[in-house]
């Protein structure tokens, strides 16, 4: 069994600035050394300051493993990069953005600053980049290869990113955001433990069509899989944003699968970005501990390409 024992969030909170959620930040000072922090870029301070929010949740801890999922990574350094690179005529430019932009950047940091000499790894699939973390993490649990995991979602908004999601995933009519949200895992139960994290699965569908019966037999099997049936689902963690081309599946599965569950959402307080997912675990796994909910559901999915479930339960539903 693995449970989510520490989280650290760095999230909007309804912070809305020209038109996207903007993260509230905390005052960095108290997690990271003022002399590294003037040169560093602003989504390494949100993963750096996260992860080390989450740390300090649970002191005792010995990390094994560093897991980050990422969906543009550092995509305001890359632009930086890029524009010096136009403007500059490929002469006299900054090293340091350039250094910065690589996807690990952050998972490598963290290891530098806490010391954590372990299984390193960055994922960057997109709209599954922190399900994919997640499921790594998993692994290395249940395989024992680690006892103790941190893994995280993290994305920035930039001011290119609207474009991007235009043209490339036509993400119309949502809220953009951005976040950084980081877990500690275990399989070993605690008196802070948020939930038991039960079970993560991701699944791909063209975002040109929308398979209602494909999408409901994937859930169906997944639930199955864990011997749970739709009717035990105490809340429903819905993806549902202010798309309303994409938004008929979380409909259609509030109306037809999860009647009796109670139908959470999360995107109105984040926004819509390629790790979204984990600001919503973070808002389940704390529901879970708060009202002793039995079992969560989450099912995400962006730009109807990438699907998501994460399958939480009450991390002492057996005591």
């Amino acid at each position: 069994m693995t449970y989510i024992n520490s989280i650290g969030a760095i999230a909007p909170q309804n912070t809305i600035e020209n038109g996207h959620y903007v993260c509230v930040e905390p005052f960095y000072r108290e997690f990271i050394n003022p002399v590294q922090l003037r040169r560093m870029s602003r989504i390494l301070k949100m993963g750096l300051g996260a992860s080390s929010i989450c740390i300090r949740g649970l002191p005792e801890s010995e990390i094994d493993a560093i897991i980050v999922g990422t969906g543009l990574a550092c995509i305001i350094d890359l632009e930086n990069v890029l524009f010096s690179v136009l403007n500059g005529n490929e002469q006299g430019i900054s090293p340091i953005s350039f250094v910065n932009s690589s996807h690990n950047t952050v998972a490598a940091q963290i290891a530098m600053m806490h010391k954590i000499t372990g299984y390193n790894n960055t994922y960057c699939h997109r709209g599954a980049s922190f399900e994919s973390a997640l499921r790594d993490a998993l692994l290395l649990l249940y395989e024992c290869e680690a006892k103790c995991v941190l893994v995280g979602g993290i994305d920035e908004y930039s001011q290119h990113y609207p474009s991007i999601c235009s043209e490339d995933y036509k993400m119309n009519n949502a809220m953009l955001g951005e976040g950084a949200v980081f877990f500690i895992l275990e399989n070993k139960r605690r008196d802070e433990s948020f939930a038991q994290l039960v079970g993560v699965q991701c699944f791909l569908t063209k975002n040109d069509e929308i398979n209602y019966q494909f999408i409901m037999n994937e859930i169906s099997t997944f639930l199955q899989k864990h011997s749970i049936k739709a009717a035990d689902i105490d809340i429903f963690v819905s993806g549902k944003n202010s798309n309303c081309v994409t938004n008929s599946i979380y409909e259609e599965l509030e109306f037809y699968f999860f009647q009796k569950a109670e139908t959470i959402f999360f995107k109105h307080l984040c926004g819509e970005y390629m790790t979204a997912t984990a600001f919503a675990l973070d808002i389940a796994a704390r529901k879970m501990k708060e009202h002793k909910n039995k079992i969560a559901l989450i099912y995400n999915h962006y730009n109807h390409t990438n699907h998501s479930i994460i399958l939480l339960k009450n991390a002492f539903a057996s005591q």
